[in-house]
């Protein structure tokens, strides 16, 4: 063989591998933006059943809350029937009830220890003293449903993301 011949081989064998590579890098192009497309199909379906997840627990815990405030409501109302202005004159909520009381729903200790004048009548009626411990106490109802409903959310939302059902936990 001449040079010619040779030289026609190795263009050949040249061009050759250039188509190949050509070919080789469209088909991983292709075979990559196939994958992006599958990925970001998959992200947005994913995205669409967490917003549907999150829809849920919302509607389930603002029937949950609004059930609590209506409770709480109505025992609310109840409190002249069961603390009657008789019992509201008969039992002197003192002042250093109150300032125990004020501390604790403030979280922090009671300010300036004992004084002699916690004893004395803080001018607070009973009625009002129990219309306030119901209140908190429904405040108390209506953050425990915040954190089931949060912790349903949770649950449910590493379940889709994990591709197992949820174990769904209400009391």
């Amino acid at each position: 063989m001449n040079i010619r011949s040779w030289l026609a081989v190795a263009v050949m064998a040249g061009l050759l591998y250039a188509l190949g590579y050509i070919t080789g890098v469209g088909s991983e192009r292709s075979r990559n933006h196939v994958l992006d497309e599958a990925r970001l199909r998959q992200s947005f379906e994913q995205g669409q059943a967490l917003g549907t997840v999150k829809e849920k627990v919302v509607v389930e815990y603002v029937d949950r809350i609004v059930k609590v405030y209506q409770a709480g409501a109505t025992i609310t109302k109840e409190v002249p029937i069961y603390v009657s202005q008789a019992a509201d004159s008969a039992c002197v909520v003192p002042a250093g009830f109150v300032r125990v009381h004020d501390a604790g729903a403030r979280n922090l200790p009671v300010a300036g220890g004992p004084r002699g004048t916690d004893g004395a009548a803080s001018g607070l009626a009973l009625s009002t003293v129990a219309a306030s411990v119901v209140d908190n106490y429904n405040q108390c109802h209506a953050n425990a449903e915040q954190l089931k409903a949060l912790q349903q959310w949770v649950r449910e939302s590493q379940a889709l993301l994990q591709g197992a059902p949820a174990v769904a936990r209400h009391p």
